[in-house]
Formats: structure tokens, C-alpha cells, sequence
């Protein structure tokens, strides 16, 4: 008798995940290439839902009004996320999808997709690992919002953006946000000033390292 040893597959690296996924959508179903710069709106609030949205490159927010009337950032994205997840049940998109660098997004039509995955179940396995991720980001940041002190919001803001890029292959020992102080305190339900004193103790502590004095480019140190 001959005994074989089966070693597990490796699972794809994060990069290799997001570049499989990508070539699959190019693969199977049209897409609508569109080149967005800072400060462009991908889709808003209450528009009528017909396409999902996933970045080829660039960085985004998705912006919200709170009860009050102000703006409220409730989540960042990167290459290989969806975008218009939330406009699947209601009907209509929940947010502004917002541009925060000069990037590319494809435009996939969700009648479109779904009829595409009927000949490709692998379409269906991807959108439903989006929608588990996007699942996980809120709860991961509902958890951080609510347990977690001023500095370890600013330096789990600053990990997750340093995972994120990681796992997209990118430089993660110098890093350059493209959120403003503002916009970070917002989204972490922090004032300004919360976020920039959190900053500095961060970089007394040596754990972060500025490039250049008030610049939004850091070097991590730990």
C-alpha cells in the first residue's frame, strides 16, 4: 500500500486574494471603469440602487449625516473593497461614497452580477466574503468606539490603516493618511483636539515618528 502526505493548500496572501477577486469581476461581468480625484462622490445618500462599486485603486469614505445635521465619516476603504453594499436591502445607497485620492473604482451592475454568477458561482463566493468583511469592520470599529481609551482608538485607527496596506502589498513603515486630523476625530467620535494630543503622546512614546511636523505622513516605529 502507498501512503501519501496531503499538505494543506496555502491560502493566498492578502494582495493575491484581492488580485484574484479583482480578475474574476474583469473576467466574468461588464464593468464601468471610472477615474475619480479627491473630493469626487462615487454615489450619495438616497440615490436610487443599481450598481455595487469596487476600488481598483485609491482611498474612500463613506460619509453620513448624523442626527444634527453634521457630517459623520463611518468608514474608510482601500483597493478590493465594495462599495453600495447597504443600498442592497433598502433599495438606495445609505451614504456619500467619497474620494479621499485620486484613484479608480468599477461600476458592476448588480442585475448584472447576479446573472453573471449563475455561470460563475465564484462571483456569488466574493460578493458574499465582501459582504462577511464589511460584517466584521463595523463590529471590530463598534467595539473599538465603545471600550477602548482616546490613544488606543487613534493607534488602532493608525494599525488598521497599516494592516490595510499590508495586506495590499503597499509600504506600511512610512505611512501617509489621507484623512485629516478633523476627519479621523470624526470618525473615531474624538474632538480635534483629542485626536492631536493623542498624536503627540504616540510620538513621545516612539511609537510613531512624523516625517515632517504637522504633515499626515508618520513613520511607525512599533
Amino acid at each position: 500500500m502507498t501512503e501519501a502526505i496531503c499538505h494543506p493548500k496555502a491560502a493566498p496572501s492578502g494582495a493575491q486574494r484581492i488580485s484574484n477577486a479583482l480578475q474574476l469581476l474583469e473576467s466574468n461581468v461588464a464593468i464601468q471603469r471610472r477615474v475619480v480625484r479627491t473630493g469626487d462622490t462615487v454615489y450619495q445618500v438616497g440615490q436610487p440602487f443599481a450598481c455595487l462599486y469596487v476600488i481598483n485603486s485609491g482611498f474612500f469614505k463613506m460619509v453620513n449625516l448624523s442626527s444634527e445635521g453634521r457630517e459623520q465619516v463611518v468608514s474608510v476603504h482601500f483597493k478590493g473593497d465594495w462599495l453600495g453594499l447597504d443600498g442592497i436591502a433598502a433599495g438606495h445607497y445609505g451614504c456619500d461614497a467619497i474620494a479621499m485620492d485620486t484613484g479608480e473604482v468599477w461600476a458592476i451592475r448588480y442585475d448584472a452580477l447576479l446573472q453573471a454568477a449563475l455561470r460563475a458561482p465564484a462571483l456569488l463566493t466574493a460578493l458574499h466574503e465582501a459582504m462577511s468583511r464589511e460584517l466584521t469592520r463595523d463590529h471590530e470599529s463598534f467595539l473599538s468606539l465603545c471600550t477602548l481609551p482616546a490613544d488606543a482608538r487613534v493607534a488602532g485607527f493608525l494599525r488598521y490603516w497599516a494592516d490595510a496596506l499590508a495586506q495590499r502589498g503597499l509600504r506600511t513603515d512610512q505611512i501617509t493618511l489621507h484623512m485629516t486630523r478633523a476627519e479621523i476625530g470624526n470618525y473615531l467620535g474624538m474632538t480635534l483636539e483629542s485626536v492631536s494630543r493623542a498624536f503627540s503622546r504616540l510620538a513621545r512614546g516612539d511609537v510613531i515618528r512624523f516625517i515632517e511636523k504637522g504633515s499626515p505622513r508618520f513613520q511607525c516605529n512599533k
